[in-house]
């Protein structure tokens, strides 16, 4: 048997391919949309992808069945309740498939069906041999992460509320899944960081019987307790989410490999004006904040670059990169990845432009924990949030002032997530997470100052960016978040 995980660290997102070395016969399982890797390694094995299977339908990414059918004549397939805008070959739960010769030899594959992530949700138990008493393994999509399950909330909006689809995740957890052999290997669709959970770990996979023994969520309760647990406290979602679902569900144009076209400034600036683009730098934090283009959106490509992009950024609008020489094609291809296939080109040599452009140019206005005259983080719920505002729009930006909640009535923002705000919070801070940032903004108050935190420094320039291309004038962030003041106040 060929098996090979792919692990995308930038979305935290993982893809697989199987197969029968004896026949050439494979499958993909999940992957992304730029999908060279796959057919080289398929070639140099000497497999053929004769079907693309989706264990649902993905909203964190733009899935690449579509390219992959165009590129080997694959067949798709999805679980059996999927609705889709393209054929499909539709998966019956307990239903196999097998890349050997015939059914009775070879690679096995066994769809589950194990709704409750999303309603097609599947797992894909593979087995080396059809008869093989312990499986070598099972891909377990957005069902079971390790040290996690998948949330259910992502359908709420099409109904289906997220008790229900948590009662169904339960059933399908202890009825399919942990009723597998604890040797049994555990692959999931994504790890540490992915918003499709709550706590997922850093590792890639696991077993059964250590997912049975170690993960919060599997240990022995009874279903009401489940649902209780695991519809609490997942993290926002970010706003391309219900976009991307809707294009991997109905269908969506190809890849475009081309790297994006070299623009002036001038054409940049024309792009903005006359065609609603945004500019979003995605340079290193540090060098954005010591200068960038007034009015541009940021978020670094050495971060979670297009899931913070895809929070700030809305489906649909234009993008003009402001990139470091080199990275542009990267950064093209990350925003591809999440269906933001409307990139108009990148300026053409950012540092220099910023150099011989000072009345364009903006500097971040940042505070360090030293400056913020507050009390003792402490924990605080998540309904005692202080209210928020904002600040007047206005001129170049200089160093801030020392912020004093309290005392000049700032509005505090923590743009991390629920569950990290309620482990701990700055006093009177409000919580709006990042992913959420730009639908609250009408509840800030544009003539109060805002300053904005998040765990280590990162979102909260993200953030601090999106409230200035608004028109918010009085913004800055704290350096080092909460970690930092934490660290100082013991």
């Amino acid at each position: 048997m060929h098996f090979a995980q792919y692990y995308l660290d930038c979305l935290s997102q993982a893809s697989y391919l199987i197969g029968d070395e004896t026949t050439g016969r494979a499958v993909l399982v999940d992957p992304r949309r730029d999908i060279d890797d796959y057919l080289h390694d398929a070639e140099a094995a000497g497999l053929r992808i004769e079907l693309v299977i989706e264990t649902h339908i993905h909203a964190d990414f733009l899935s690449g069945h579509l390219e992959l059918a165009r590129a080997t004549d694959a067949a798709i397939a999805f679980g059996e309740a999927a609705q889709t805008g393209f054929p499909i070959r539709r998966l019956k739960d307990g239903e196999r498939i097998s890349l050997g010769a015939d059914d009775a030899e070879g690679v096995t594959l066994t769809a589950l069906a194990t709704p409750g992530h999303t309603l097609e949700s599947i797992c894909l138990v593979i087995r080396e041999h059809p008869d093989d008493e312990v499986p070598f393994g099972v891909l377990t999509g957005d069902t079971l992460f390790v040290g996690d399950v998948g949330r259910p909330d992502l359908l709420s909006a099409a109904g289906h509320s997220p008790h229900d689809m948590a009662a169904r995740l339960y059933r399908s957890l202890h009825t399919k899944l942990l009723a597998l052999p604890d040797a049994t290997r555990v692959f999931p669709a994504h790890g540490a960081g992915s918003a499709c959970g709550r706590s997922l770990s850093t590792e890639t996979s696991s077993t059964i019987g250590d997912q049975r023994r170690l993960n919060y969520a599997l240990q022995p309760m009874p279903e009401a307790d489940f649902v209780r647990l695991v519809t609490a406290g997942q993290p926002a979602t970010p706003g391309y989410f219900a976009h991307d679902a809707a294009l991997n569900r109905d269908g969506h144009p190809l890849l475009d490999p081309r790297p994006p076209a070299a623009l002036t400034l001038d054409e940049a600036l024309a792009a903005r004006d006359r065609q609603g683009a945004v500019l979003l730098d995605c340079r290193p934090s540090a060098a954005y904040t010591r200068a960038h283009l007034a009015g541009s959106l940021h978020t670094s490509l050495d971060t979670r670059f297009a899931e913070y992009a895809g929070s700030v950024v809305a489906p649909g609008t234009p993008v003009v990169l402001i990139a470091d020489p080199g990275t542009e094609q990267e950064a093209r291809l990350r925003l591809a990845r999440i269906g933001y296939d409307r990139v108009l080109g990148h300026l053409s040599d950012p540092a220099a432009v910023l150099e011989r452009t000072p009345a364009l140019t903006r500097r971040s206005r940042r505070v360090r924990h030293d400056e913020l005259a507050l009390e003792q983080p402490q924990p605080q719920p998540a309904d005692a949030a202080a209210t928020a505002g904002a600040p007047a729009p206005g001129a170049p930006a200089t160093e801030a002032p020392a912020p004093n909640a309290p005392a000049t009535g700032i509005q505090l923002i923590d743009v991390r997530n629920p569950s990290e705000y309620e482990a701990g919070a700055l006093p009177g801070a409000r919580n709006i997470p990042l992913a959420g940032l730009s639908q609250h903004l009408t509840e800030l108050d544009p003539a109060r100052p805002v300053v904005l935190y998040c765990r280590s420094g990162g979102r909260s320039v993200i953030a601090a960016a999106l409230l200035e291309a608004r028109g918010f004038g009085d913004v800055c962030d704290v350096v080092g978040g909460y970690e930092a003041v934490v660290a100082a106040v013991g």
